[in-house]
């Protein structure tokens, strides 16, 4: 496929980074989303790293629907004799699609809804094998905030034993450059046996039509061991190709 030359575009898709969860939208036909996550710091436990970067990629190939990639790079700054320091995880390949037209999609006042589902792929230096990835989304958004609830179940990597995680997003207006931003979930990974009650505040920045900026703070237990992590990233929106363009049809 040829593509024109990629131009910055306004969407109506707020980035939904730092989250771990996301909203009923998705991108305009033609439109890619990059989320990157350039300046990330885990700890957990005794464990450090870098997530150098967390990458999510979105295209939108059809009206209401869009294609998501995600993966993970964490770089030990100190880990436990014996892991591996390099380790590449979260991957997966995602579609995406609204059910149901909301708030979100500009239709009336009722919430929008979406699923998402897909593989998860094959960790480097981690889960190894296949697993399966189904969230519903339900978003509902007024004048001065926004809210984003997901069901999401996973079935692991190998062992395809369920992880649920039930999470919410609240956001400030949609009309202040800087809105605040927090975001709620419990997890319990049943391979494990471990829950998960995490809470992450933070803001996201619109410097300028496409290009949104932010920051978040999390803190968690993950089965009584705690996790703290800062989030700084983008997420850059441009327009690969028009609908009903020459390049659209190639």
């Amino acid at each position: 496929m040829a593509f024109m030359t990629a131009t910055a575009t306004e969407t109506s898709a707020w980035a939904y980074r730092p989250f771990d969860g996301t909203d009923a939208d998705v991108a305009d036909v033609g439109n890619f989303e990059l989320e990157l996550g350039p300046v990330h710091w885990l700890s957990q436990g005794i464990a450090h790293y870098a997530v150098a970067p967390a990458t999510v990629l979105n295209l939108g190939i059809v009206p209401g629907s869009e294609l998501v990639l995600d993966l993970q790079n964490l770089v030990g700054i100190d880990v436990p004799p014996g892991q591996p320091k390099d380790r590449v995880v979260d991957t997966d390949v995602l579609a995406k699609a609204v059910i149901l037209s909301g708030a979100l999609q500009g239709v009336g006042s009722r919430p929008s809804i979406a699923a998402e589902a897909g593989p998860l792929l094959p960790n480097v230096n981690g889960e190894s094998g296949f697993g399966v990835s189904v969230d519903v989304i339900v978003s509902e958004r007024w004048p001065a905030l926004a809210v984003h609830v997901n069901s999401w179940l996973e079935l692991s990597r190998g062992s395809l034993r369920p992880d649920w995680f039930e999470g919410a997003i609240i956001e400030g207006s949609e009309y202040s450059r800087v809105r605040p931003v927090g975001e709620w979930f419990v997890e319990h990974d049943f391979a494990a046996d471990v829950t998960t009650v995490s809470g992450l505040v933070g803001g996201i920045w619109r410097a300028r039509a496409g290009l949104d900026v932010d920051m978040g703070l999390r803190e968690a237990l993950a089965g009584g061991q705690r996790v703290s992590e800062v989030r700084v990233g983008l997420t850059w929106t441009f327009a690969l190709w028009r609908p009903g363009s020459p390049a659209a049809l190639l």
